[in-house]
């Protein structure tokens, strides 16, 4: 595995983060993007190319005659890196190459393993991974995990994951994965990285300034994104809305559902083959999404007030169907509108629960650009 560390210049981040938001791009439009000179932007485009992270996109309809002017795009060769995460009862993985590309995103069934458990696991599938990919040759950037819950503080080092997770909670859980992996590794909110998939990979989320996305899990989060940078708040946790709805009373999230199912008499306890095992509980599935409905209409209302979101992306670990059942209760006249918009409308990730563990691989590509002033996350 060549592990690689990649110090590049200020103006060498905001040209890969032009090719990354804005797309493939001619060197004399990035001059003017930019606004530097064209030998700089010339100097800087051999840089990346010598370092294979952006290439030449070369049209096969090119003429012959004159100089053509080719564009620059991120090049899928520049890297890959490691996303992971764990829903309840699942371990989801995703490898992502450099031009944020999607080579796998694997999916197994597990307990409920401690950090240095999870780490070990989470190594021995990075090795597999990049055997059964032939990429132990290519430049790894790095190792993203999506965490359930908030940080401590803002320089994430102890975190408050879930009580499902036994272990995690208030420990060095960055040493501690750090020194198991021997990676570079970097952690995030799952609600974060979940805002952090939908903008690089999601269409309306990059056409609009405010986004905000909810993600439903072991608890139910937000990440907000705001002029292509993601709130983080004062302490770190913005987005934290499942402080909303304390925990000695039912909240909108999945692992919620589970318990009414579970009382209910279904014998489920994870999200994987969720459609095959409520077959015969429709009934307490619509109760809660009656409910969940109800429950989020005060936090979106109170968010559409606040940031006046141009996209309202609904995200989790439930089936994309049941996500889009409860998308149409809150956009069924629940939403505000003033007599300047027209109401905000929720839609549902394409990216489902996987959007998690993509959002975590995309963090070390991320951070390659996350410097630029105006542009940081």
């Amino acid at each position: 595995m060549n592990i690689g560390r990649l110090n590049l210049s200020s103006e060498a981040k905001h040209l890969l983060w032009h090719l990354r938001t804005r797309g493939p791009t001619a060197r004399t439009e990035l001059s003017l993007a930019m606004d530097v000179s064209n030998s700089t932007v010339t100097k800087l485009s051999h840089e990346l190319l010598n370092l294979g992270l952006v290439e030449e996109l070369v049209s096969p309809e090119a003429p012959r005659r004159g100089r053509p002017t080719i564009p620059l795009t991120i090049s899928p060769e520049g890297g890959y890196t490691v996303g992971a995460t764990i829903h309840k009862g699942v371990l989801e993985i995703a490898l992502v190459d450099f031009a944020g590309g999607l080579i796998s995103m694997t999916t197994e069934t597990i307990g409920t393993p401690g950090p240095v458990e999870f780490a070990q696991l989470l190594d021995q599938r990075i090795i597999d991974l990049s055997v059964k990919h032939r990429l132990l040759g290519k430049r790894f950037l790095g190792v993203g995990i999506g965490i359930p819950g908030p940080a401590l503080a803002r320089d994430g080092k102890r975190w408050h994951v879930v009580t499902d997770l036994p272990g995690w909670r208030d420990v060095p859980l960055r040493q501690i994965l750090d020194d198991t992996l021997g990676l570079r590794v970097m952690l995030e909110n799952d609600a974060n990285a979940a805002a952090l998939a939908e903008y690089y990979r999601g269409g309306p989320v990059r056409q609009s300034s405010t986004v905000i996305v909810i993600l439903l899990g072991y608890g139910v989060g937000a990440g907000v994104i705001e002029d292509g940078r993601l709130l983080r708040g004062g302490l770190g946790s913005a987005g934290e809305i499942g402080i909303l709805y304390t925990s000695d009373r039912p909240r909108p999230t999945t692992l919620d559902l589970l318990a009414l199912l579970r009382e209910a008499g279904c014998e489920i306890d994870s999200v994987a083959d969720f459609d095959e095992q409520t077959r015969a509980y429709e009934d307490v599935i619509a109760r809660w999404l009656d409910r969940a409905a109800e429950q989020l209409e005060a936090a979106l209302n109170s968010a559409i007030a606040w940031f006046d979101p141009a996209e309202i992306m609904l995200s989790g670990s439930l089936p994309f169907s049941l996500l889009t059942r409860l998308s149409d209760r809150l956009n069924n006249g629940r939403l505000i509108q003033g007599d300047h918009r027209s109401a905000c409308v929720v839609r549902v990730s394409e990216l489902g629960r996987s959007s998690i563990a993509l959002g975590a691989a995309l963090l070390p590509i991320h951070a390659l650009t996350h410097t630029l002033a105006g542009n940081q996350f």
